[in-house]
């Protein structure tokens, strides 16, 4: 056991005015399962790489153990698995990756196939295998989960809840909640580290959200009882200005004993009171939530929007899925639910476009406008302008969708390729809640986004019930939505 230690770390990348991170202060336990969660862009990853040393920072980072970075990289996924697991840890035995593949649920055999004939999710629990087994580092795990159907999410959360010494960063609630012990919470203005899983964290965050609004509302008042005040005594200071550029003695009656040094002090408290006035504004401003997302579907063009009868869409060598046959009405969010490769993705296509092959009946209402949330985000480049205008949007809500899910202004000025993963999912997202649509079809919309987007894409559902087909391995998010689960 042993303590690590982060002093002052200031943080930002060249070119950058604004610091990433600023005197940052907080210490962990090696021995700890940490949860480490925040904003899309806020700096995590970028943290985690200052832990190995990838970046120069100012303040200090004190630790008596090695790091060491998941997910690791892989110079040629033609080679063999045993290949490249031995690479990562060349002193393991064939038996260990073994063993750690039979916790993880996988085959024997993915051992000696290519890294490239794998799925996404194999290739994730394949090089998760290795992490453990190099001993004496602490791990810092970046996000394994986007790969990950339901099912195999919780075979790994099983898995790490069996380990210790490590930063996972994950956006998935449940997950979380399954295999760590602290929380380490990156918010606008600090870093805090908290005993407990998701659960407990989330409890004391609501706890603070009621604090802030409470306190907020009482900002409210007494910017309106200043401002009161404030009309009140310009009212008094202008009838006195008024009486003495008259020409007249002031009157007596009115002023009494008030004299030039009352007159002082008045306008000294009425400094006073504009400043306050200008204080209290600013704290509503940075505090209040002004966050909430708001969608407009269009009304629907009949009972039943999509039906499908025995549908099963068609493969190089077959069905890719077992017929299906479930309708969508009004109102309804319906997940589909399957292990990862079962079809799902394709089915919503077919919907989507018309154009897949497939096996049975698929009925429409007429007329019926579909919005689209692809699960690949790698399409998108060029400037957010060029985007908006090809997507035929309004500019200024499609900005404020952006600016509410805590995208940075800076943000609309890079090359789409050049935004992380959740800020292409988040503009991907956007797009959608600025179309008027009959039904919203979304592919694995949460892959890459934060814990408090969904949060807040969670209200805007429960909200507005817009119709819905999606996929979501999120089960937090999907308990919290689907009104209908299909499972294949």
């Amino acid at each position: 056991m042993s303590i690590i230690k982060i002093e002052n770390l200031t943080f930002s990348y060249p070119g950058h005015p604004d610091p990433i991170f600023e005197k940052a202060h907080f210490q962990i336990d090696s021995n700890w399962k940490v949860g480490f969660i925040g904003r899309n862009g806020r700096g995590k990853t970028t943290f985690l790489r200052l832990l190995t040393g990838d970046y120069d920072y100012q303040g200090k980072i004190i630790a008596s153990v090695p790091f060491d970075y998941f997910p690791y990289p892989v110079a040629d996924k033609k080679q063999l698995t045993v290949d490249i697991l031995q690479g990562i840890c060349p002193f393991a035995q064939e038996w260990e990756f073994l063993r750690e593949f039979s916790y993880l649920n996988v085959p024997e055999s993915v051992l000696y196939r290519r890294f490239d004939h794998l799925s996404l999710g194999e290739q994730a629990k394949v090089l998760l295998s290795a992490l453990f087994l190099k001993d004496g580092y602490f791990h810092l795990i970046d996000e394994p989960t986007n790969h990950l159907d339901k099912d195999a999410r919780n075979v790994v959360a099983t898995y790490l809840n069996r380990q210790k010494g490590f930063i996972l960063v994950s956006h998935d609630r449940v997950f979380l909640d399954k295999c760590v012990d602290h929380v380490l919470s990156l918010n606008k203005t600090s870093i805090e580290v908290q005993t407990g899983n998701f659960s407990s964290w989330m409890e004391n965050f609501e706890r603070q959200q009621n604090f802030e609004y409470t306190r907020n509302e009482q900002l409210k008042k007494d910017i309106a009882r200043l401002h009161q005040a404030h009309k009140r005594s310009s009212n008094w200071s202008d009838r006195v200005e008024a009486s003495k550029n008259s020409g007249n003695k002031v009157d007596k009656g009115f002023i009494g004993h008030r004299s030039a040094k009352m007159m002082k002090r008045a306008k000294s408290m009425e400094n006073r009171r504009m400043q306050a006035i200008e204080e209290k504004t600013e704290l509503l401003k940075n505090t209040e939530n002004c966050e909430t997302l708001k969608l407009s579907p269009l009304p629907p063009p009949g009972k039943t929007l999509v039906t499908l009868a025995q549908v099963a869409v068609m493969g190089p060598h077959g069905v890719i899925h077992q017929p299906l046959s479930f309708s969508v009405h009004p109102g309804e969010r319906v997940a589909l639910e399957g292990r990862n490769g079962s079809g799902k993705s394709s089915l919503l296509k077919l919907i989507v476009e018309k154009k897949l092959p497939y096996m049975g009946h698929l009925t429409e209402a007429s007329g019926m406008v579909i919005s689209y949330v692809p699960q690949d985000v790698s399409q998108l480049r060029g400037n957010l302008s060029d985007f908006i205008h090809a997507q035929g949007v309004n500019e200024t809500l499609f900005k404020t969708i952006l600016r509410k899910m805590d995208f940075n202004r800076i943000q609309f000025e890079k090359d789409l390729a050049d935004l992380s993963a959740g800020q292409k999912k988040k503009v991907l997202l956007a797009k959608s809640l600025c179309d008027r649509a009959h039904l919203y079809i979304w592919d694995e919309p949460l892959n890459f986004i934060d814990i408090y987007s969904r949060m807040q894409i969670e209200r805007l559902l429960q909200t507005f019930s817009p119709s819905m087909i999606f996929v979501e391995h999120d089960q937090a998010f999907q308990r919290a939505v689907a009104t209908k689960i299909i499972s294949l």
